[in-house]
């Protein structure tokens, strides 16, 4: 479903990731594990185009993405939730749905009944304004808001950053059920390795801007996977 190949990206003359390659299968949830400034967000904004790439290859069920913004990688099939959710804190919970869902052109437009079934608190709270929410609650509306798209890739970066452990919990549950609902494929970018195991059926450890490790689920060594991530 997606493929990224040798994957060069980086800031002026200084490169954070270094030749990366990976896939995500069709329905498959992959978490990204790394420690802060190893290069996952800076690789997860080159895929979704955020960032230039310096060298190398991103296709989308095929599709080359090559030179293509942000917006019209949504349109491809592609939807992001960046860290620190960065929802519009002066819109209300829908209008927040509703601007995400532009990619339509429906002219009448009223959010999935899918989405209120997964995320009932956001039903309750529709009206009032994103920025008055809790921060679990900004994280579901921001995860709401990407799905809306009907993406066929949703991507998450850092989703359980300043979120309260039971939330945590119920943000896993939801994922997991919707995925099997709605047959997306998941790319999570993750420091806890609890939630990454909740969801991920393949782990890749990225160190220095480089994938140094990979492991299915069901061989997963979780002390080498957690001395990746000690500091």
């Amino acid at each position: 479903m997606l493929e990224v190949k040798q994957l060069q990206v980086g800031y002026g003359e200084s490169n954070v990731v270094h030749q990366v390659s990976l896939q995500v299968e069709a329905g498959e949830a992959v978490a990204l594990m790394g420690r802060n400034g190893m290069g996952k967000t800076t690789l997860l904004k080159a895929i979704v185009g955020m960032l230039p790439a310096k060298q190398g290859s991103i296709t989308l069920d095929g599709r080359s993405l090559a030179g293509l913004p942000s917006y019209q990688r949504v349109r491809c099939g592609m939807a992001f939730v960046p860290q620190g959710r960065m929802i519009f804190p002066q819109l209300t919970v829908e209008e927040n749905l509703l601007v995400a869902m532009d990619r339509n052109h429906a002219r009448t437009k009223t959010v999935p009944g899918y989405v209120h079934a997964a995320f009932p608190v956001l039903a309750e709270m529709r009206h009032r304004k994103g920025g008055n929410l809790s921060g679990g609650q900004q994280q579901m509306l921001a995860i709401a808001r990407a799905l809306v798209s009907n993406p066929q890739v949703l991507i998450l970066d850092e989703p359980t950053e300043g979120i309260q452990p039971s939330i945590i919990k119920d943000m896993a549950r939801i994922l997991n059920l919707l995925r099997r609902e709605r047959g997306f494929a998941l790319l999570v970018s993750e420091q806890v390795l609890s939630f990454a195991l909740d969801l991920a059926d393949r782990f890749l450890v990225i160190d220095r801007g480089r994938i140094v490790h990979e492991e299915y689920r069901a061989t997963l060594d979780r002390d080498k996977v957690s001395a990746f991530l000690t500091v």
